[in-house]
């Protein structure tokens, strides 16, 4: 398992994972448009790494996420026989552990996971050096521009960095936040710091008075796996790095910023540090966004610049985000089969889930379900409603447990057969992510479940004769197997 963003590299380029472009690119749309050709390819392409950025002496690593194979190779799970469910499984097993006793509610059980004593080896590990402080800038050094920052999209505000990893306090519980938000470039010195209204970046910067400077870093690179914890929907006692240290088995080192209080990964490739006034707004945007579409300008904090340091020769990595499938994707693959199980703590019924991309991760989810009593699929649409950051879905379809969720001509098929619209169709409101834009109300609108199960229970009450499926004895489409060459097929 890599542990620096560089060994990373090597391991990719090892695995036929990465390709090395040599000629002039243009950061400004000309490397957004051949990453979102490439992610686009059967399998995700390959990962690119544009070593001659125009005008710029800093490579840019883009689709570095954008393969199954390379979500694992990040996650250190590649050479496991389950990939990525096999963190699930360790998931799972933790889950276990700490709710031996049958009874407890969903609150206890998280509530003693802590208590474990594995857990006190994934905690951050504070270090005196780290190899992002190699080169320091500050003062009139500082200049954003020297950063090989992408416009990816035509009409985009600016330039944006896409996969800078932003830490924040909060001020009240001394809780770390790492996350993934889109920073716009405005000038050397500033950047549009993009925290929505769910997440924890914003929350944190409401605990500071209309004066108060709220210290801000941004980290790039350092162990692959922690571009995806930022993306995490980590339940409220796990902070990201301590997910990432319990991905690696072994805390991440973290090193104090130079110009405030802040850690950040030790290894990481360049940090930019800084504050935002959170009353201090300016207006940021238009982004081509992971929706398909631009989202609309809006005021947000201005972050501004105090220090960038980096290691000798870093690596940029960054990302473009439209309509899917694109890098992304792949994140949010892992976080289907990874979260599985603290779903399952919430809804045991469930067997499996998907969620298509397409669907842009929140638009659509899939699970299928061991029905058992009257309404219990609209207990489920209802309870993934209100459960951490899948309350967002704007779709909920239910099938049952003998389905495939990922096979999709299957769930169509379902959909379009075991559905009365008028009988199966729940239709409510709640939140919506803030970047959906159709909706006419910010941040809240409708939502839909579909109950695509068969209604051949007694407890469905289905006054009808439900037919049954048409399928082929097992012992038959055996002996088709063995004699398939027989046949000339």
């Amino acid at each position: 398992m890599a542990r620096d963003f560089q060994t990373f590299l090597k391991q990719l380029e090892a695995a036929g994972e990465l390709k090395r472009i040599a000629v002039e690119v243009d950061p400004f749309l000309e490397m957004g448009a051949i990453a979102d050709r490439v992610s686009k390819a059967p399998g995700g392409g390959k990962a690119l790494l544009f070593e001659n950025p125009k005008g710029l002496s800093i490579p840019v690593l883009m689709n570095a996420y954008g393969s199954y194979q390379r979500m694992a190779m990040a996650l250190g799970v590649e050479k496991q026989a389950r990939g990525l469910d096999a963190i699930a499984d360790r998931i799972e097993k933790l889950i276990q552990e700490a709710m031996p006793k049958p009874g407890l509610g969903f609150f206890d059980k998280l509530a003693k996971l802590p208590m474990l004593a594995e857990v006190g080896n994934w905690m951050p590990k504070t270090v005196r050096k780290g190899i992002c402080q190699e080169i320091v800038l500050r003062g009139d050094d500082i200049k954003l521009s020297k950063l090989p920052v992408l416009t990816t999209w035509p009409e985009d505000g600016g330039p944006f960095i896409t996969f800078g990893l932003s830490h924040t306090l909060n001020k009240d519980t001394g809780h770390r936040n790492m996350g993934l938000y889109r920073l716009q470039v405005f000038d050397d010195r500033t950047l549009g710091f993009h925290t929505q209204l769910h997440h924890d970046g914003a929350r944190n910067r409401h605990g500071y008075g209309e004066d108060e400077k709220m210290p801000v870093a941004v980290s790039f690179g350092g162990d692959p796996n922690l571009t995806y914890c930022a993306t995490a929907p980590l339940p409220p006692f796990l902070s990201e790095l301590m997910f990432a240290g319990f991905l690696r088995s072994e805390g991440i080192e973290m090193v104090k910023c130079v110009s405030h209080d802040l850690e950040v990964p030790a290894d990481s490739e360049i940090v930019i540090e800084g504050y935002v006034n959170p009353r201090e707004l300016r207006r940021e945007g238009p982004f081509g966004d992971h929706t398909g579409y631009y989202s609309l300008a809006d005021d947000y904090p201005v972050l501004h610049v105090e220090a960038i340091t980096m290691r000798k020769n870093p690596v940029f990595p960054a990302t473009i985000v439209g309509r899917p499938p694109q890098e992304d994707a792949y994140l949010g693959l892992a976080t289907e089969r990874i979260f599985l199980p603290l779903l399952r703590m919430v809804l045991p019924e469930i067997r499996d889930m998907h969620l298509p991309a397409a669907g842009g991760f929140h638009n659509l989810v899939i699970v299928s379900l061991k029905k058992e009593y009257p309404g219990h699929a609209q207990k489920v649409m209802n309870a993934i409603w209100g459960t951490g950051q899948i309350m967002f879905s704007k779709c909920v379809v239910v099938v049952d447990e003998d389905i495939d969720p990922h096979d999709m001509n299957e769930v169509l098929f379902r959909i379009t057969s075991n559905v009365d619209p008028r009988r199966d169709l729940l239709f409510t409101d709640g939140p919506l992510d803030v970047l959906d834009h159709s909706s006419d109300r910010f941040a809240f609108g409708g939502k839909l479940g579909i109950d695509a199960t068969r209604k051949n229970k007694p407890f469905d009450n289905f006054k009808r004769e439900w037919p049954k499926d048409l399928v082929f004895p097992e012992d038959l489409l055996a002996r088709i197997e063995t004699r398939w060459k027989d046949y000339g097929l």
